[in-house]
Order: C-alpha cells, then sequence, then structure tokens
C-alpha cells in the first residue's frame, strides 16, 4: 500500500515536509539522516512506540556527538524526568510519533496526559521530527477522533502497568474522570508554521498505537 499522492501533497501544501519511507527500517536511517543534517545542539523525544522502532533511540542513547535529553531513561526517578520534559521543551529537535492524520484535511492530531509531548510540537523547539506507519492515516476529522478513542488511548493505557481506567477493562473510551485518565489535552496541527518546521515521515508499515 503506497501513500495516496492526494494525501502527500494536501500535506506539504499544509508546510510540512514530508518523505516516505517503505519500512521501519529505512525510515531509521531516513531519521538519523535529517538529525545529521539539521546539526541541532540539543534532541529530544516524546514517548512513541513508532520512533522506537525505528532504532533511532537506541542510537541516540549510544551516541555522543548530540546532547540527548532522554526523558524517559529507566532507573530515573520520575521527578528528574519530568524536569528533562520541561527542558524538552526548547531543545533544539524533538522528535515523536502521531495519534492520527486525517487525509481530507492534512492535518495531524493528538492526545496528551500531561502535554509533554504535543506542548513541543506547538511551540519551542526548532525542528520537529514526526514519525507514522500507515495505520495512522484515516479520512476526516471524525474518523481521527474516533480512532484515538477506541484505539490509540485505550491501547496506551493497556501498556502502562498499573493504569486504573475504564478503557484499561472494556477497551473503549468512556470520557472518564480517573486520576490515571490520560486523555486530557488535544493538539491540531491544521498547517505547519513556519513551513517546513515539521518533518513528517510516512512508514509503509502498521506501526505503533
Amino acid at each position: 500500500m503506497a501513500f495516496p499522492e492526494k494525501l502527500i501533497k494536501k500535506l506539504i501544501n499544509n508546510g510540512f515536509e514530508v518523505l516516505v519511507a517503505p519500512n521501519v527500517q529505512e525510515a531509521g536511517i531516513i531519521v538519523r539522516s535529517k538529525i545529521e543534517e539539521i546539526n541541532p545542539d540539543s534532541v529530544s523525544f516524546g514517548d512513541s512506540i513508532t520512533l522506537y522502532a525505528t532504532g533511532t533511540i537506541d542510537w541516540m542513547r549510544s551516541q555522543n556527538r548530540y546532547c540527548f535529553i532522554d526523558t524517559f531513561e529507566k532507573n530515573v526517578r520520575f521527578k528528574e524526568l519530568i524536569e528533562r520534559r520541561r527542558q524538552a521543551l526548547v531543545c533544539h529537535t524533538f522528535m515523536t510519533g502521531v495519534n492520527a492524520i486525517s487525509a481530507s484535511d492534512g492535518a495531524l492530531r493528538w492526545l496528551d496526559m500531561i502535554g509533554n509531548r504535543i506542548a513541543p510540537i506547538a511551540f519551542g523547539p526548532r525542528k520537529i521530527i514526526i514519525v507514522a506507519g500507515r495505520n495512522k492515516v484515516v479520512e476526516t476529522p471524525e474518523d481521527a477522533y474516533s480512532r484515538i478513542r477506541e484505539i490509540a488511548a485505550p491501547r496506551n493505557v493497556a501498556r502502562h502497568e498499573g493504569m486504573k481506567t475504564p478503557c484499561s477493562i472494556t477497551g473503549k473510551c468512556s470520557d472518564c474522570s480517573s486520576p490515571d485518565r490520560i486523555c486530557n489535552e488535544r493538539l491540531i496541527l491544521h498547517k505547519c508554521h513556519p513551513k517546513g518546521r515539521i518533518t513528517l515521515i510516512l512508514i509503509d508499515e502498521v506501526l505503533g498505537l
């Protein structure tokens, strides 16, 4: 399945730089090449299964060329990780995934718990790199919200041990008031401003949530 030319054209018209990878391995090469092209003085990321799958995070953790603000380092106290996520708001280059891309308007959509993933996308870092499997592409904004509520959010809760929300049991969103609720903040990128600030790498595989 190739990405429709109509979708790519819409995204480009909306100001995004769009690159296409046939598989996750090639996507990893593209991400690393993009980072080397940008040559940032600092890099950080928001939690993304797709980004992990590209091998980018393992690569960043093993290199010493770029200052890497690791916001999910193991065996580090949560309080320290939160401080690193604040630092990530003003890093040079920020990487993450996306919950849904609506083809009809070429907009990108997210739902987040505390905002550390979506805030840097909206403003702060000079460059943003986003990776997305073909399963993230839907037709309409309504389809995007349905995907987030019925697929992305429940599956994301399920992978975090100890999260007590109704969707962790039912697999469906009930618009709960649980303290562990992850559906607190939304971001919609209708356009990329300034043009080219965000690089979107579309991967022709089913990846992530």
